[in-house]
C-alpha cells in the first residue's frame, strides 16, 4: 500500500490538462503533483482510439514509476478510449474526466445545452453513454471543434485564429437557443474568457475541473492517502515534446515559472 507522502500524478496530450492540474493544485495545497504534457504525440483528438490507449498506459507506468499513489487523466480522448482498461489493470486510484454534461442539464433554463468537444470524444461509446444517461432531460447539441485544443498547445488563447474557430462553432449553438455550455476538452477552460465573450454573458461555461478535483480528494480519502496537513507541495513537470517550448507555455498558462524536463526515454 502507498503512502501519503507519494506524489499524484496527472497527465494530458500537452498542456491543456493543466486546467485539472492548476483545481487539484489549488484544492490539496499539500500534495506533491507530477504532471505529463505528451506533447511529442498531440493532439489526440484526432489519433486512433488504439494508439491513443497505448500512450495513455504508458504515461501512467512512468507516473507509477515515479511513485504515483493515484493518475488523473486529464483528458478527455484518453478518458474515453483507455480509462476502463487502465482501472481494470492498475491497482491505485485513477481518476478519469468527462464532460459535465449532467450539471449542464439540471442548470439550463432554455433546455437547449452545447457541449464543445474534440472529434474522439464526441465518436467515442463513453460519450455516447453520457448522452445517453443525460441527454434526454434537454437538447444537447454537441459540437466538434477540430483545431481549438491546437490553438491551446501553441499559445493562441485569443486573436484571429481561435476566434475565427469559435465563431463558427458557436454559431449554430447558439442560434439554437443554447445557454449553458460544457467544455469537453480540458483545453478550453483556457479560452473561457474568449468563449465567454462570443458567446455573451447570459451564456453559463461548464468546466468539469472542480469536479475530477474533489472526486480525487475523495479517492485519496477512501484509501488513507491524502497527504498531511503540514506538507508543502511540490510540483515537477515533464514532456515528450520540446522541453525549452513548453516550458514557456506552461509558465505562461500556470502565470509563473515553471521548468519542464523532457519524458526520459521517451515513455
Amino acid at each position: 500500500m502507498g503512502n501519503h507522502n507519494q506524489p499524484i500524478g496527472v497527465f494530458d496530450s500537452g498542456v491543456g490538462g493543466l486546467s485539472v492540474f492548476r483545481r487539484i493544485r489549488a484544492d490539496l495545497p499539500h500534495e506533491t503533483l507530477l504532471y505529463v504534457a505528451d506533447s511529442g504525440h498531440a493532439p489526440y483528438g484526432n489519433k486512433p482510439a488504439e494508439f491513443v490507449a497505448r500512450r495513455a498506459f504508458a504515461l501512467t507506468e512512468f507516473l507509477l514509476d515515479q511513485g504515483a499513489k493515484a493518475v488523473v487523466v486529464a483528458c478527455n480522448t484518453a478518458t474515453a478510449a483507455a480509462i476502463a482498461r487502465l482501472r481494470a489493470h492498475f491497482s491505485i486510484p485513477i481518476i478519469g474526466i468527462e464532460p459535465a454534461l449532467k450539471p449542464a442539464v439540471a442548470e439550463t433554463r432554455s433546455g437547449v445545452v452545447g457541449i464543445l468537444a474534440t472529434s474522439n470524444t464526441v465518436r467515442s461509446d463513453k460519450f455516447a453513454h453520457l448522452l445517453d444517461q443525460h441527454g434526454h432531460r434537454a437538447r444537447v447539441m454537441v459540437q466538434p471543434c477540430p483545431g481549438l485544443a491546437d490553438c491551446v498547445d501553441q499559445g493562441e488563447l485569443s486573436g484571429p485564429h481561435p476566434r475565427a474557430l469559435l465563431e463558427r462553432y458557436l454559431e449554430p449553438l447558439l442560434a439554437a437557443g443554447v445557454d449553458t455550455l460544457v467544455l469537453g476538452c480540458t483545453h478550453y477552460p483556457f479560452l473561457t474568457p474568449l468563449i465567454q465573450r462570443l458567446a455573451g454573458p447570459e451564456v453559463t461555461i461548464l468546466d468539469p475541473s472542480p469536479a475530477v478535483a474533489r472526486q480525487l480528494r475523495r479517492r485519496l480519502e477512501t484509501v488513507e492517502l491524502l497527504a498531511d496537513g503540514h506538507m508543502a507541495g511540490g510540483e515537477r513537470y515533464f514532456t515528450s515534446g520540446i522541453p525549452e517550448r513548453t516550458s514557456q507555455l506552461v509558465s505562461r498558462l500556470l502565470g509563473h515559472p515553471v521548468v519542464v524536463e523532457a519524458l526520459p526515454g521517451q515513455a
